[in-house]
């Protein structure tokens, strides 16, 4: 599969442990405090923080948490002064990537990037190195069951205003103009759907073939080593991973 296809990671993640449990909702926390620190603290008025929300349900996150992470990023149980960084770069094979992160130490954060590159002998680039290579869709992953129709899945979509729908073995995977994809996402809940994950992604024009196992498997520890840093939010790729790697 595709890099950009992460949703087996996703419910992977969501079965692990209590402290990955935990570490996905610090990340999700760190979003809703952008979220709130853009477009302030009421979901009804602010679509992005409805969206974070919506992911953090789908990742199983309290309502408490969610509460609570509204409260502290409005500034009533004190406040950390968080900022969207991005960084770009490649992996071993030509591979691409896109590491997006929130932090309140820009420091930490592109020393801790740097150093995983460098570990894996992957090469940090300057902004716009690869995001070329990359369209941003809103991207909506849906489970599929033996008794869901793919016509009528793919025409419930485009209804809701989404602009393509892509069928895997056991998910449909809807795409929407980003800017688009919060009234997706709300028309196609007022239908009834619920989804296996939801979020605006950076998804590759073109992935990339990987010649061998060592560099498969570099590409694979670089990847995972991102994931795990506190301060990235997402990594985005073009290597063609196999599918069965994914879901470890």
């Amino acid at each position: 599969m595709s890099g950009h296809s992460k949703w087996h990671n996703i419910a992977v993640k969501k079965g692990k442990t209590d402290a990955a449990r935990g570490k996905i909702f610090t990340k999700i926390g760190r979003e809703i405090a952008i979220a709130v620190r853009e477009g302030g603290s009421n979901p009804e008025s602010n679509s992005k923080l409805r969206d974070v929300i919506a992911k953090a349900k789908s990742n199983n996150m309290p309502n408490d948490n969610i509460k609570r992470s509204i409260q502290k990023a409005s500034g009533e149980l004190g406040n950390v002064d968080y900022e969207t960084i991005t960084y770009e770069g490649y992996a071993p094979g030509g591979v691409a990537v896109i590491v997006e992160t929130i932090t309140d130490n820009r420091n930490r954060t592109a020393s801790d990037v740097r150093h995983c590159f460098a570990k894996y002998d992957g090469t940090l680039g300057v902004t716009g190195s690869v995001g070329f290579m990359f369209d941003k869709k809103g991207v909506l992953v849906v489970e599929r069951t033996a008794d869901t129709d793919e016509d009528e899945m793919m025409m419930t979509a485009l209804d809701a205003g989404a602009e393509d729908m892509k069928t895997l073995d056991d998910a449909f995977e809807i795409y929407t103009d980003p800017n688009e994809f919060s009234a997706v996402r709300e028309q196609l809940e007022k239908g009834g759907l619920t989804f296996l994950s939801a979020e605006v992604q950076m998804v590759p024009q073109n992935t990339v073939a990987l010649p061998d196992e060592d560099t498969l498997t570099k590409v694979q520890k670089l990847l995972d080593m991102l994931e795990d840093n506190d301060d990235v939010q997402n990594v985005w790729h073009n290597a063609e991973l196999p599918e069965e790697d994914e879901q470890d």
